[in-house]
């Protein structure tokens, strides 16, 4: 674990100032985030591959091709970040609560990607988040959420927050349950040790939200991601 985790430290930092570089020139041709997008792709990819973990991923056939959608995944650990990133094959924005935002580097990127924070802390304030943030999605973003909110140490599925799905029903486009199994045990929380293992995810059948009330979406998608855990 020591050893793994000392070669993610001394390859992987470069690894990330490099890119990030990358990440900086690319605004020269591309405003859209989908260039930086891509480069957290690679990068994620890089991280997985010292880390030592492998991801397998299943029903990507299921992901929208013609218009905008909402990813809703489980939540089990911080490498669910890196797996879903490197392996979901679309274009898609995170929506994460504010304050990751001012990580060095990775929050920068996230920000100049157009990833979307939302402030947790006043409810006004994340009100008028969910209320910008559908407006992205219906003008054509689509979106990844962790209806959780933050990561299920047992690897059972959390109570699911509403803010996931008044964005649901407020921007009116499909949610798509995403199960993910594997990253519990990798980086404990609170832990900077990285143990290797593989990772596997599940994309299940779009949900309609047209006429849909907060709560029934809710149970229906919660309802998906066990059933992806099957599949596993």
């Amino acid at each position: 674990m020591l050893s793994r985790t000392l070669l993610v430290w001394i390859i992987g930092l470069p690894v990330t100032i490099i890119l990030f570089i990358f990440v900086i020139l690319s605004l020269t041709f591309d405003r859209s985030g989908n260039a930086i997008h891509s480069i957290g792709r690679l990068w994620s990819r890089i991280l997985l591959f010292l880390s030592g973990v492998t991801v397998e991923i299943k029903g990507t056939e299921n992901l929208l091709q013609d218009g905008p959608q909402i990813l809703a995944s489980n939540h089990q650990g911080a490498f669910d970040i890196l797996a879903l990133q490197a392996f979901i094959p679309m274009q898609f924005r995170w929506v994460a609560k504010k304050s990751l935002f001012k990580i060095p580097i990775v929050g920068w990127s996230m920000s100049l990607a157009g990833y979307i924070g939302i402030e947790r802390e006043r409810a006004s304030s994340a009100y008028k988040s969910i209320e910008a943030a559908a407006e992205r999605i219906k003008n054509g973003t689509s979106v990844l959420i962790f209806p959780e909110g933050t990561r299920s140490n047992t690897g059972k599925l959390l109570p699911f927050k509403r803010g996931g799905f008044l964005l649901a029903t407020k921007s009116g486009v499909p949610v798509v349950p995403v199960s993910i199994q594997g990253t519990t045990d990798i980086m404990k929380k609170e832990s900077i040790l990285i143990r290797p293992g593989p990772v596997k995810i599940v994309v299940g059948k779009p949900i309609a939200t047209s006429g849909m009330d907060e709560k029934p979406l809710m149970e229906k998608v919660r309802k998906a991601i066990d059933e992806g855990f099957a599949a596993c």
